[in-house]
């Protein structure tokens, strides 16, 4: 039961990440978004992943549980594709200043 509880919340984090990555991409911008909870979210989801390596029962069923492993990296991906639009983005920005 822990683990479908686990999956619902990270499928539930998770939902929202594909709708952010366009929304950065179609903006363009920096703006209304914050480096610091990008980089803690995505330093929480390495924490999540690695809780599973050293958790000996769930490495013991692994072939069992691999799914909730999925979601984990699954959002950690959209975490980092938001990243480097952030950072795209903040370019962007830079230029739009300068000009």
């Amino acid at each position: 039961m822990a683990e479908i509880l686990e999956i619902i919340m990270i499928v539930s984090f998770g939902a929202s990440w594909p709708l952010n990555v366009m929304k950065s991409y179609k903006a363009r911008t920096t703006k209304g978004k914050s480096l610091g909870f990008l980089c803690l979210i995505f330093f929480g989801y390495i924490a999540g992943i690695a809780s599973k390596f050293v958790n000996e029962s769930y490495m013991a069923s692994i072939n069992e549980k691999w799914y909730v492993l999925f979601f984990y990296f699954l959002n950690l991906f959209m975490v980092g594709l938001d990243l480097m639009l952030y950072f795209r983005n903040r370019k962007i920005d830079l230029a739009e200043k300068t000009n």
